[in-house]
């Protein structure tokens, strides 16, 4: 396949403004569709058909977001965004979106691994879409050192945790003696203290900062 090129869609918005964008999925017509979403919706976009080419081009492409494939022949997603985390650390949002590792402990992996967020195929695009710019705008306004801010309870921290382990709800209900609602409860407390939108990204952000390990 030929090695692919920038396609920043100058015709809708000065190349300055754009956000700079790596889709990585060996499958064409998922990155199509990606690069198609992403393009329309403002970002400068790059697209890459396996890990080595997307290696390849982040020599001379600093994106600020990857939207990644897990499993492709060769160097899998997980090692693009080990990489990417290495290189740029916090200044990339990456989010997976994987058509093959839909499981709960799929998406933990992934998130330990250092995505921000983890999306299964089929995806409705407009979700796609409100997850990356919330990564984005979350990645913008990241500054070091927050966790003291979070003023988390003890029992909220328990659960975050218990969520980081891949325990679903009603099983973290019947270990800590709560009721699914009550669990609920929590989980939304957490979200909106850690300024996310999802219960994903809740997970992702505290092993990033170090709320949990």
């Amino acid at each position: 396949m030929r090695p692919t090129t920038p396609s920043c869609g100058m015709n809708r918005r000065p190349a300055d403004r754009a956000v700079p964008a790596l889709v990585v999925d060996d499958d064409d017509g998922v990155r199509a569709l990606l690069v198609e979403l992403l393009e329309r919706d403002g970002f400068q976009v790059i697209d890459a058909d396996s890990g080595e080419r997307a290696l390849a081009l982040i020599d001379d492409f600093t994106p600020r977001l990857a939207v990644l494939e897990v499993q492709m022949p060769g160097r899998s997603g997980y090692d693009v965004c080990i990489e990417l985390r290495r290189r740029f650390r916090d200044r990339i949002a990456i989010i997976f979106v994987s058509g093959s590792r839909t499981e709960s402990f799929d998406r933990v992996a992934g998130l330990r691994l250092g995505a921000d967020d983890y999306l299964t195929k089929p995806f409705d695009p407009e979700e796609l879409l409100a997850r990356v710019h919330a990564l984005v705008r979350r990645t913008d306004a990241r500054q070091p050192s927050k966790a003291a801010e979070h003023e988390l309870t003890p029992r909220e921290i328990e659960v975050l945790c218990m969520l980081g382990d891949g325990k679903k709800p009603a099983a973290i209900a019947v270990e800590l003696h709560i009721t699914p609602k009550t669990v609920a409860k929590h989980i939304e407390r957490i979200t909106k203290k850690l300024k996310v939108n999802s219960r994903s990204q809740a997970i992702a952000y505290a092993f990033r900062e170090g709320l949990i390990g």
